[in-house]
């Protein structure tokens, strides 16, 4: 078989799942073509094929149905093995006409995210009226007056008036509904739409059915607005990297665009500007304001070797940065990037919702016959009214608001978390995380900080800056964790660092030199003991502090011991906090780490979590099925590499930290800042999102039961039945909207 490909298109104007559905039932059938996922709030598709597919015929797919579609050049790509491809069930209906203006795009290199430098007017969609869609709205509304008015006027001629007036509006309906029967869509809401609106003109309800086809149309035009802001809700973030940067050249500043900047580059930010690219500060010092990016409330103070990310904001000093990531891989670019690979997965409520659909309408199309037929056959009914009332069900019975209840909240819910550093792989991810009752959680680097701190100072002799001064001159240009904490701790307290001679790593032991004429030595317990240096109160000093979890160094001066240094990697700032809102939420928590078993007891004494100790990778994965097997529903939370297994053994998977290559790809989620509560926050989301879906799923079916019976009791008619469709539709899309609001910053 011939190697699967990729490509990716960018679809102009889908509103709604219904679109997806369509579209994605059209190209399934063509030859050659494995599988298809759409992304509504993306505006994107990707198609999985062999060599022998025609990609001309699945554009012509694409634009039968009244979209407008463009790949992006170059992007075919070998399909990897083990991706998990989405397929999707098929709804039985779809919108029409959703070409808007705007989204008519050229081709676009596929690592180029959307948006991105200058190229953000594919989000621009321009006021509704100049829309394709706003300008047929318009016109029907037009018509509609003018037969209004004609009607008045000549009361002979009122019934051709109304059928022109249908026509304006209906015609594209119909034509949208032909095609999309031929691609394998019989019942979508176009079908519904003209079945009504010509039975309508037959049994001499033309006017009425003039009404309901400009009300349809009102209702799409609607629903197109509010897509569009829930797709410029995500896409707005890239809105946020400036088009261009200052660019160090052989000692000159030029200004350049931002998308051309390569890794390794030296860039200036001047204060007030945002930083152009992910990169590493080189020199300066400054507050960066990260709110836009990651909603922190406060600048956090960063100097040399600090991360920075693009589109924060410089503060209040000249800074140097190093480009670490190209504009295409930056944080912002893969963050849109895996939210709109994520809009393709759908959730188990959506799936349901879906297959519930495909049988719904059918079904709603053979009840309207029935109602229609039934009693003028078998009881005397009048024809005109039954067949009225017939055709009233064909448009109660239209499942776009059931539809998008579902898709709506997932993507408003996806976009929300986004913004705030919260990544889900998708619908079945976000729907999973609101049933957590378990959180383990690793260590090193998620509820610490990941690297030591110095946390006591026990002086013999000498004072506090006296010692620290000393140790500090040994470990110049020392890159160990325990020596960078010592530096660190020497800056912070500014305590001056003399140069030292005659330095000499001593391997597994420390390191000795040569300090104002002083022999100093900075050695491990075990080293210091084997000179003699130790007595018994310094050596009970130094087991208590091991009993804390703490790391200790000995300095020795000429021989003699001077004092210790005990270090610690900290809990996060924010550990206790981000817990305490899980309790809170009901959800248990637990710490597995791979460290000695008296440092988790410490760590763990101070978070009040339970715990698990010297655990090897494999060790982790059984805790986690074990407690699965208890009655869990477990999400893990590591740094996606040494905790692998464990992520993958979890219901949840959540990688944490910095934006890193592995934090996006290997978890399920992913917690982009490092912020223990944003844990608590992910399953937060998650439950308003479902009860979100819950309120959508009531709105649309109890509208529709509320107007059936009015409807075969005879209290309302065509208009009154397409406007509560339309209504449940934009009901259920702004109540989805809500979620865009992320609460608890």
């Amino acid at each position: 078989m011939a190697e699967t490909s990729e490509t990716r298109y960018r679809v102009g104007g889908m509103d709604c799942a219904a679109c997806a559905t369509k579209i994605d039932t059209a190209v399934r059938r063509v030859a050659g073509v494995a599988d298809v996922s759409v992304s509504v709030v993306a505006g994107t598709m990707t198609v999985r094929h062999d060599g022998s597919s025609d990609l001309k015929a699945v554009e012509r797919k694409v634009t039968g149905l009244g979209y407008s579609v463009s790949p992006f050049t170059g992007n075919a790509t070998p399909a990897r093995e083990g991706r998990p491809h989405h397929h999707h069930d098929h709804a039985a209906h779809g919108h029409g006409d959703h070409d808007r203006a705007g989204h008519d795009h050229h081709g676009h290199d596929e690592k180029e995210i959307e948006g991105l430098h200058g190229h953000d007017h594919a989000l621009k969609t321009g006021p509704w009226w100049r829309s394709r869609k706003g300008r047929l709205t318009i016109f029907s509304g037009a018509a509609l007056v003018v037969a209004y008015a004609v009607g008045h006027l000549v009361p002979a001629i009122a019934s051709y008036a109304f059928l022109v007036a249908i026509l304006v509006g209906l015609l594209p309906i119909a034509r949208r509904a032909v095609m999309a029967a031929l691609s394998g869509t019989p019942f979508s809401i176009e079908m519904l739409m003209t079945i009504a609106a010509v039975g309508a003109v037959i049994i001499n309800a033309g006017e009425e059915a003039a009404t309901v086809v400009f009300l349809f149309l009102v209702g799409e035009l609607l629903e197109g607005v509010a897509a569009g802001r829930a797709r410029e809700s995500i896409q707005s973030l890239t809105a946020l990297v400036p088009k261009t940067a200052l660019l160090e050249d052989n000692g000159q500043m030029r200004e350049v665009p931002a998308e051309s900047l390569a890794v390794g580059a030296v860039i200036m930010v001047r204060p007030g500007d945002r930083i152009s690219a992910d990169g590493v500060i080189v020199s300066g010092e400054s507050a960066i304001d990260e709110a836009p990016v990651t909603g922190e409330s406060t600048p956090v103070r960063k100097g040399v070797d600090a991360v920075v990310y693009a589109g924060t904001v410089n503060g209040d000093a000249v800074l140097r940065v190093r480009v670490t990531a190209a504009a295409a891989d930056n944080t912002i670019a893969r963050v849109v990037k895996l939210v709109e690979e994520a809009q393709e997965s759908k959730a188990p409520t959506e799936r349901f919702i879906d297959r519930f659909s495909r049988y719904y309408t059918p079904g709603v199309v053979v009840v309207a016959a029935l109602v229609a037929v039934i009693p003028p056959l078998f009881f005397g009914g009048a024809w005109s009214e039954w067949i009225y009332k017939g055709l009233a069900i064909l448009l109660i019975g239209c499942p776009c608001a059931l539809v998008i209840s579902t898709p709506a909240a997932i993507a408003a819910s996806l976009s929300a978390g986004a913004r705030r550093g919260l990544l889900m792989k998708g619908g079945a991810v976000l729907e999973t995380l609101g049933k957590v009752t378990m959180v383990a959680f690793d260590k090193t680097g998620t509820l610490t900080e990941g690297k030591p701190r110095v946390t006591d100072i026990l002086s013999f002799g000498l004072s506090e800056a006296q010692l620290l001064s000393r140790a500090a001159v040994l470990e110049q240009g020392s890159s160990h964790p325990l020596a960078l904490a010592i530096l660190h701790r020497a800056k912070a307290d500014g305590v001056p660092v003399p140069p030292a001679f005659e330095l000499e790593a001593l391997p597994g032991k420390g390191v000795t030199g040569k300090v104002g004429g002083e022999t100093v030595d900075l050695l491990s317990p075990p080293a210091a003991r084997e000179r003699g240096a130790l007595n018994a109160e310094q050596e009970a000093r130094i087991a208590g502090l091991n009993d804390e979890g703490k790391s200790v160094s000995v300095l020795l001066v000429n021989g003699a011991a001077a004092g210790l240094i005990a270090m610690r990697d900290e809990p996060r700032e924010d550990a206790g906090v981000g817990l305490s809102a899980l309790k809170s939420a009901g959800v248990k928590a637990m710490m597995l780490t791979g460290d000695n078993k008296r440092t988790a007891a410490a760590v763990a004494g101070m978070l009040g979590i339970d715990w698990r100790g010297e655990m090897m990778p494999e060790d982790k994965q059984r805790v986690v099925g074990e407690l699965k097997r208890e009655g869990f529903v477990v999400a893990k939370v590591g740094d996606g590499i040494n905790d692998a297994p464990a992520l993958a053994a979890a219901d949840i998977g959540i990688a944490m930290g910095g934006g890193t290559d592995v934090a996006l790809e290997t978890a399920d989620a992913a917690v982009l800042h490092g912020r223990v509560g944003d844990v608590a926050r992910m399953i937060e989301l998650s439950k308003r999102a479902m009860r979100n879906i819950l309120q959508n799923i009531t709105i649309a079916l109890g509208l529709k039961a509320v107007f059936l019976v009015t409807t075969i009791a005879g209290i309302t008619g065509l208009w009154p039945a397409i406007l509560a469709d339309t209504g449940a539709t934009v009901l259920v899309t702004i109540n989805a909207l809500r979620l865009l609001r992320l609460k608890g910053q």
